[in-house]
């Protein structure tokens, strides 16, 4: 089978032999693989940007074979069809070959089977597409657990940095669906380029991030940007206000900026929900299930790249281009 590693920011397509799975593990033949702004972000020259394009070359794509352990591999959401299961794992999960499975890999992701751990696997309803659950498998939990640590009151206002990004298009939808915002605000690097798309998701207004006018106060703010734009966007929420940062992008702020107007500023970490408060974990799956089945959440897939073009996936979303989730098919 084909993976895909890199080695200091290169990637490099390995051709190497299929892994058997271990105990608590599924082989996962993959049919569509996530790509993630952690990994871009790890890839690119210094660890990258959190509010604007990465400088730097494209990564390169080779075939120097299986070179052993040199290169490091790249984690993911994947779905796709179970090939085998490791020891014990039918009689403890029910887990069984040809089931329909999503979840997100620590290992080769990018590849055309996967190790899959069972505590992060989930079963791939009828009603979606394997582009589908890689777009709600980690994006979607992202964005409800940031929704949910915002604590959103019926009627209030809401702005979605990142907007167009694979969990921010989803954040948006879930401010209204699920947060009952009565106006939402969408906040990208080029709204003339991402407008139509936000809007028809459910944008009341979007703005850019050098606007000086972003309109009225917002009530709370869910930021995958951070950066330069942190304090801009503490200063435009109103008194009370609450901003949820979940992503990397770090940034500074002076504590008088939160003390004047009693507003907060709250970190949120899928990762640690699912370690310490699994179920909640899994009722979140079960609500972004619903909402999909129901129609009233829409995963959007930006572009479908060969597995082995994945720098081209990477160039996109490194330029801020994409429309929503960026997926790789191998």
């Amino acid at each position: 089978m084909r993976r895909i590693r890199h080695r200091h920011g290169t990637l490099t397509v390995q051709h190497v032999p299929t892994p058997a799975p271990g105990p608590g593990e599924l082989l996962v033949r993959t049919e569509a693989i996530g790509v993630t702004l952690p990994v871009v972000r790890k890839l690119a020259p210094h660890g990258g940007a959190a509010d604007g394009p990465v400088d730097g070359p494209v990564d390169e794509v080779v075939d120097e074979g299986d070179d052993g352990a040199g290169p490091e591999p790249l984690g993911g959401e994947v779905a796709g069809v179970v090939e085998a299961v490791g020891p014990d794992v039918a009689e403890a999960t029910g887990f069984a070959p040809g089931d329909r499975v999503t979840g997100l890999c620590f290992g080769d992701a990018y590849s055309d089977a996967a190790l899959l751990h069972t505590a992060m696997a989930s079963a791939v309803p009828d009603h979606a597409t394997a582009h589908d659950a890689v777009a709600l498998v980690r994006g979607g939990l992202v964005a409800l657990g940031a929704l949910e640590a915002a604590r959103p009151r019926p009627g209030e206002t809401a702005l979605v940095t990142a907007a167009a990004s694979g969990a921010g298009h989803l954040a948006l939808q879930l401010a209204r669906l699920r947060g009952g915002a009565g106006h939402v605000v969408a906040a990208v690097g080029d709204p003339a380029a991402k407008g139509d798309f936000l809007r028809a998701l459910g944008a009341d207004a979007v703005v850019g991030y050098g606007d000086t006018d972003w309109g009225p106060p917002a009530d709370y703010a869910l930021d995958a940007v951070g950066g330069a734009l942190l304090g801009p966007l503490v200063r435009g929420l109103t008194d009370g206000g609450r901003l949820v940062a979940y992503s990397s992008g770090g940034g500074t702020l002076a504590a008088h900026e939160l003390l004047a107007g009693a507003k907060s500023v709250t970190g949120f970490q899928i990762g640690r929900v699912a370690r310490e408060r699994p179920a909640l974990y899994a009722a979140w799956r079960e609500e972004l299930w619903r909402l999909h089945a129901a129609g009233e959440l829409r995963p959007a897939v930006a572009a479908a790249f060969p597995l082995a073009e994945a720098a081209r996936a990477h160039a996109l979303i490194r330029a801020r281009g994409n429309l929503g989730k960026v997926v790789l098919e191998p």
